[in-house]
């Protein structure tokens, strides 16, 4: 145990020492040393199930089933063009940015029109949302109308992200 040294009113402990036969690493045994994993796989015994059979020994003791051929499963019509439905959205563009305390994002167009009173859908990995266009914007100035490869601003009614995808929802 450590004793005690008494120096201007505190109390300090001495800290015992350490002798370099207590710092050594503690070795194996004369006698017991480690063995490599293919010493220790030698050692095992083999299992049965595992051995290797002669190509020939296979062959006599079991010949090969004889099956039919598979039969081709019945193949479904596609259906034409008239009976699938039109796609109710295009991807029109993606945003770039959104202003959190202006809620408006500023989004570039890659196809199509975007016009004022168009209804767009904003999907991405938290969002997931559709309004109607109400104001569009290019470098601070009103339009009513955008282009391909514009970028715009556009006043959102919930939050979005960079990258989220922007779809013009058919009527």
């Amino acid at each position: 145990m450590a004793t005690r040294q008494k120096t201007r009113g505190k109390v300090k402990r001495k800290k015992p020492t350490v002798t370099k036969a207590a710092t050594r690493r503690k070795t194996a045994p004369a006698g017991k040393t480690k063995t490599s994993k293919a010493k220790a796989a030698r050692k095992r015994p083999e299992r049965a199930s595992f051995k290797k059979a002669s190509p020939t020994a296979n062959a006599a003791v079991r010949p090969k089933p004889v099956t039919a051929p598979p039969q081709p499963k019945a193949a479904r019509p596609k259906p034409s063009q008239a009976t699938q439905p039109a796609p109710l959205e295009e991807r029109i563009g993606f945003v770039t940015h959104y202003y959190g305390h202006l809620s408006v994002a500023t989004l570039r167009l890659e196809s199509g029109t975007l016009r004022v009173g168009d209804v767009i859908h904003v999907r991405g990995h938290t969002t997931d949302f559709s309004q109607k266009v109400e104001s569009l914007e290019i470098n601070h100035a009103p339009v009513t109308e955008v282009r391909p490869n514009d970028d715009f601003g556009l006043k959102v009614v919930e939050h979005v992200r960079a990258h989220d995808l922007v779809f013009k929802v058919r009527p």
